[in-house]
């Protein structure tokens, strides 16, 4: 059973929020700010974080950059409609994942459980035992990185486009086809494909502004080049 907590001032919105999480077999902490949120997950690390963005004082932004720099627990937004500007930056802090208010708690679940899938699948099955190419290496065992020797952090959902990339050399996709075979998404916004992959290109590109190994395929999405 994961364990999920849920920080939202909104008492109405945590209540049904809560109720559908457990209905779905989840364990579910709740916190009615970001503080006592930080606190919560450090006494008792949960398996996913519910994070509303807009909270007086600590918000869900800075909740979410300080849960990014102590682990890797996968975060869901959430955030007002049309605040797109708060949904671009929270993918850049790390977020896994967001749903726009208002929003179906079923959607929410179903959402949650599939951030919960990939942070917790094991893609060997699928894939090699690592990847090496250049001197990125990709364990898909330990899902770690390492590039020139150093290991990077990425989040869940970055790996799994890594990997994904990396294991199918030279083939483009569009944003549409990553977030269907990469991360199981039927629905979605196609923005979210280009934050991710603005955020791996900063961790195995010499030059994030100029892309090697990463590329932008015009008019149709991106395609990884092996090492010559």
């Amino acid at each position: 059973m994961s364990r999920v907590l849920v920080v939202d001032d909104d008492e109405t919105v945590r209540e049904v929020v809560v109720s559908y999480l457990r209905a779905a077999g989840h364990e579910v902490a709740e916190a009615p700010d970001g503080a006592s949120g930080l606190a919560a997950h450090q006494d008792r690390r949960a398996d996913l974080v519910v994070l509303d963005v807009m909270m007086p004082g600590l918000d869900g932004l800075e909740v979410c950059r300080r849960l990014r720099l102590a682990g890797d627990v996968p975060v869901i937004l959430l955030t007002a409609l049309g605040a797109e500007q708060d949904r671009v930056v929270g993918l850049e802090t790390g977020a896994d994942d967001y749903v726009t208010k208002p929003f179906s708690p079923r959607e929410l679940v179903l959402r949650v459980e599939s951030v919960l899938r990939r942070s917790g699948s094991d893609p060997a099955a699928a894939m090699p035992d690592t990847t090496i190419d250049g001197d990125l290496v990709v364990d898909h065992l330990r899902r770690t990185v390492t590039v020139g020797g150093t290991q990077r952090s990425f989040t869940a959902r970055e790996f799994d486009l890594l990997a994904h990339l990396v294991t199918h050399p030279g083939q483009a996709f569009s944003r549409e086809e990553l977030m269907s075979q990469v991360w199981g998404w039927s629905f979605g916004d196609s923005s979210t494909v280009t934050v991710h992959v603005r955020r791996v290109r900063s961790k195995v590109e010499a030059d994030p502004a100029e892309p090697v190994r990463l590329v932008t395929v015009w008019g149709i999405g991106y395609r990884w080049e092996p090492a010559s």
